[in-house]
């Protein structure tokens, strides 16, 4: 199929869609399937452990002309099974909505790395997603101090609520660092999910490259026995599918 035989590719192309970088080919972004990652700019947070700060700033020059990029999947048709769209915080593009019909009509199936600040943007993209990964950063009492700004909580709860509602495909992971999440922190967090119904929860140990917190970074011996078998234990008889990504 020529791009232009598509009039959303004609008319209104999302040519001001800020790209950070983008992988070509991914099988760990996007459960069970193969996929490129396609990495938006801009994210209203700054968790301490992020490990693309380069994203965070919204910015005229970005890497990539989505031009190119629509090029690059037209070459993998056949080859790739999904596009996932990752950031930074994806939601945050106004032209999200159309990169994505694009690319559903291209014949891939896409995915969706949120934090959840933005539900109601969510909430719009829902029936052209088919999987959602909702990046929950830590027990909602403690979400403040992790992310810097005042009830940011309340974006991802809402979010939790409408998967919950939805027949989206999706899992909740929560990256974890000895330094921020305690073994406490975490099981409370394991708990207030259950209570949203969630089926699939992943913990993903930090992994310091791209971290510019030289703090966090020095992990030694913190990481040693992290999270503890016990713990997983714990969160496996929680949750109908448990995934530990270790570092």
């Amino acid at each position: 199929m020529s791009l232009l035989s598509n009039a959303r590719c004609v008319q209104h192309p999302p040519r001001s869609i800020r790209i950070g970088g983008v992988a070509p080919y991914s099988s760990s972004d996007y459960p069970g399937q193969l996929a490129a990652v396609i990495f938006i700019q801009g994210c209203p947070w700054r968790c301490a452990y992020c490990h693309n700060p380069h994203l965070q700033p919204r910015r005229l020059d970005h890497a990539h002309d989505w031009a190119d990029v629509l090029q690059l999947l037209q070459r993998r048709i056949g080859l790739l099974d999904g596009v996932v769209f990752s950031g930074g915080e994806p939601t945050i593009d106004p032209f999200l909505t159309l990169a994505v019909h694009q690319v559903k009509d291209m014949g891939f199936k896409v995915g969706m790395h949120t934090a959840g600040m933005y539900p109601q943007r969510l909430q719009a993209l829902l029936p052209l997603l088919d999987w959602v990964g909702l990046d929950i950063k830590t027990d909602f009492q403690a979400y403040d101090a992790l992310t810097g700004v005042k009830n940011s909580h309340l974006g991802p709860q809402r979010c939790l609520h409408l998967l919950q509602h939805s027949q989206l495909s999706y899992e909740c992971r929560t990256t974890i660092h000895p330094a921020l999440h305690s073994p406490e922190t975490i099981l409370t967090l394991a708990q207030q999910l259950k209570q949203y119904k969630v089926e699939h929860f992943a913990l993903q140990v930090f992994r310091p490259q791209g971290c510019q917190n030289t703090a966090l970074n020095a992990t030694g011996q913190a990481m040693i026995d992290y999270p503890s078998h016990a713990l997983c234990q714990q969160l496996g008889e929680l949750f109908p599918q448990f995934t530990l990504r270790p570092a």
